[in-house]
């Protein structure tokens, strides 16, 4: 995982729109950078609902949010129409933004060892420089471990 008080890596990547989305176009502002393994599963679901309820209370602190996966552009336009989800989700299937944030390990399921994105955030400040790290964050806390952070700064 990459660590706080580094700059994050920039990346440009496709929405669930076709748009493409680069990182360096949000300077100015804080930006949360989450990582989920797949659309429409249960825990992602949730975490993504999470973050688009809660969008006015991230606007208020400047914080846009940006979720990548490894899921085509097609699967985020279906997970977004499906949850009425309101946040950008950028497509990243060749990994190169996934293994940039160092965010593609080995995972263990029930025994089973394989490779897969594990769920981890990064707060980027206004400067591009990340300020914490949400490593195996738990998809119903999230947001609220963001805003927490946010808070005290």
């Amino acid at each position: 995982m990459l660590e706080a008080n580094i700059k994050a890596p920039d990346f440009t990547l496709l929405d669930q729109s076709g748009k493409s989305v680069s990182l360096k176009d949000f300077a100015g502002k804080k930006v949360v950078v989450y990582f989920y393994p797949k659309d429409s599963t249960p825990g992602c679901t949730r975490q993504a609902c999470s973050f688009t309820e809660s969008k006015a209370a991230l606007a208020e602190k400047n914080i846009v949010v940006i979720g990548i996966s490894k899921d085509s552009v097609e699967s985020h336009v279906k997970f977004v129409e499906k949850y009425n989800l309101d946040l950008i989700l950028l497509s990243d299937p060749e990994l190169e933004v996934i293994k940039a944030y160092d965010v593609w390990q080995e995972k263990n399921m029930y025994g089973k060892k394989s490779m897969g994105v594990v769920r981890t955030s990064y707060l980027i400040d206004e400067n591009g420089m990340i300020v914490q790290v949400l490593k195996r964050v738990s998809p119903d806390k999230n947001v609220e471990k963001v805003l927490d952070f946010v808070n005290k700064l």
